[in-house]
């Protein structure tokens, strides 16, 4: 009989969302929750371990090895299981605030790169806050395709509205705009279309209608 591995056993489990939960709320309400408190983890999550994993890559490993090996121990997973410990989330959806808080910092390049092709600056120039509510505004429109598409770019403004300075919602909205032609193409053409039917029919029912005469 093999003795189990439990080191490996709890490295696994420290590695890992906590997604036993079922009896989390599933509401528009509580998705826009999950939202709140993802955007308050990934900006810690951003200050912390990614900034050190940054100036690694920048070319200082060797004078950083030892503080990042050290010191980069604000994983997202761990921010989350705090975040859990310390808020009363019985309506907030976890499930979907579990997916973010995993997928998003899996995926930032690929997400920062779509971000930065409709960006009129250099990314890391960006307030930390706006560089999050586009993060989530870039996953949410390429992966959480059952969320239309203007309903995505109004929770990002409301993120940025709740969290971020009052004079970024032109670039918040023009950018998760071009996001939005880019990766929702095929749904806003066929908003567009339905648009358009639907103002075509509105014609002719008025067209159809009878003249009214006014009696003298």
């Amino acid at each position: 009989m093999t003795t189990p591995n439990t080191n490996q056993t709890d490295a696994t489990a420290t590695d890992s969302f906590d997604i036993s939960e079922t009896s989390y709320k599933t509401t528009h309400t509580a998705v826009r929750k999950a939202r709140r408190f993802t955007l308050q983890g990934l900006y810690e999550w951003l200050m912390t371990d990614r900034r050190f994993a940054t100036i690694q890559q920048d070319g200082e490993q060797d004078q950083t090895d030892n503080l990042i090996n050290h010191h980069s121990t604000n994983a997202p997973h761990d921010i989350a299981a705090r975040t859990r410990a310390t808020n009363a989330m019985h309506t907030v959806h976890l499930g979907y605030y579990h997916e973010l808080m995993r997928d998003i910092p899996k995926q930032i390049d690929e997400l920062e790169g779509i971000i930065s092709r409709h960006l009129d600056r250099d990314i890391n120039r960006l307030d930390m806050v706006e560089r999050v509510v586009l993060l989530i505004g870039a996953y949410e429109l390429k992966h959480s395709l059952h969320i239309p598409y203007k309903v995505v770019i109004d929770e990002a403004m409301k993120l940025n509205t709740h969290f971020g300075a009052t004079d970024a919602h032109k670039l918040i909205n023009a950018v998760m705009d071009r996001m939005a032609g880019e990766l929702r193409a095929v749904e806003i053409k066929a908003d567009k279309q339905a648009s358009e039917k639907s103002g075509k029919q509105e014609d002719k029912q008025d067209q159809s209608k009878p003249d009214t005469v006014d009696d003298d």
